[in-house]
């Protein structure tokens, strides 16, 4: 139904009024009951629990930030069976994000080009909606059903300067740290302008150094703190990302987010020259991606923890990823072309893959 529904009505919708139109769907399911249905559709089967940065995770495949920007629809995105849901990018302030059209298909390539420019409503306005999802959770867990792990993705806000990024993001750390179960900075975004220069490691390590310190504090317990990076990074800076993780003893690594390059694709060139700057997303990132997986865990302990996002699209994929070394797996792309019962293919798959093993 949905690769129908897909062809037929989304492709001739507006990129970002389809992902609209969905959410709101989903929303509305969860509103009538259905997402009990669903719940007990896609629930992850026990045998793929996971540990990993000191919690539990009912799979080890999760959605990645930028689906969710505002945790509006964390509770009906999880009963389709996520092990966790990684929302926002959020920032201290709410911004409205770049002019639109600001998010493009490439069919042929089953792949997206965004330059949505951190749109989102602001730390500020979030924080009490995910307070009140952790509320759920709880009662959700109290009662024997899924339940994600829920993390937050944080970013600088546009307007702020480059040379004040630690103080906008320990703002939004310290309105957010307290209701999240990890924290992401987010510095590998390539549609800030000059975000990415805080990848460079003189300015990446006060900055985390910072926000550490202040998710603890803030909470009152070791948040686990995570940095996402881009693939378009240098063997060398991907080496030295892993040595500043080694140094600070971060808690882990996403790995990695969207690319500049349009190389390889299959999609007229007119097309992709037409839908102009952003990143780019699908399973054009697949290797690249995995390379910078492996070079990751080859540099850094077991105990700190790697999330492996780009191209994943079937539950070989997220497999082939754990053996790679990830600890965890993400997705995000797929979901728009595959549909909301994705996930569960991916869980059950999985499944298959690692009792085969």
């Amino acid at each position: 139904m949905y690769p129908f529904l897909f062809k037929t009505v989304f492709t001739r919708i507006d990129p970002e009024k389809a992902h609209h139109l969905v959410i709101s769907g989903l929303r509305l399911s969860h509103r009538v009951g259905a997402g009990r249905v669903l719940e007990r559709l896609c629930r992850p089967d026990e045998s793929l629990q996971k540990r990993a940065l000191g919690l539990v995770w009912p799979s080890p495949f999760g959605l990645a930030a930028g689906f969710d920007k505002g945790a509006t629809s964390v509770l009906p995105l999880a009963t389709l069976g996520f092990g966790h849901i990684e929302i926002g990018t959020v920032t201290a302030a709410a911004q409205p994000g770049n002019p639109t059209p600001r998010l493009f298909r490439l069919l042929k390539d089953r792949a997206l080009i965004n330059r949505m420019g951190f749109n989102n409503d602001g730390a500020e306005t979030v924080r009490p909606r995910l307070e009140e999802i952790r509320e759920q959770i709880f009662r959700l867990k109290r009662n024997g059903r899924h339940a994600p792990v829920i993390g937050v993705n944080i970013g600088k806000t546009k307007v702020t300067p480059l040379g004040d990024a630690t103080a906008d993001y320990l703002a939004s750390t310290q309105m957010l740290a307290p209701v999240t179960d990890y924290l992401v900075v987010n510095v590998s975004s390539p549609n800030t302008p000059g975000l990415r220069q805080l990848q460079d490691i003189s300015a990446l390590r006060p900055l985390l150094a910072a926000v550490g310190s202040a998710a603890d504090d803030a909470a009152r317990r070791h948040v686990p703190l995570l940095v996402k990076i881009a693939p378009d990074l240098a063997d060398a800076d991907v080496d030295a990302v892993a040595e500043l993780v080694r140094d600070l003893g971060l808690d882990g690594v996403i790995a990695t987010n969207t690319t500049i390059s349009r190389e390889d694709l299959h999609s007229d060139a007119e097309l992709v020259l037409a839908a102009g700057a952003g990143g780019l997303s699908g399973p054009g990132l697949a290797e690249r991606s995995k390379q910078v997986l492996t070079r990751l865990r080859a540099a850094l302990p077991e105990t700190t923890a790697i999330i492996s996002v780009g191209g994943v699209t079937s539950g070989e994929d997220v497999a082939e990823r754990l053996a790679l070394g990830a600890d965890l797996v993400q997705g995000y792309t797929a979901f728009v072309y595959e549909g909301p019962f994705w996930v569960r293919r991916i869980n059950r798959s999985l499944s298959r893959v690692l009792r085969s093993r």
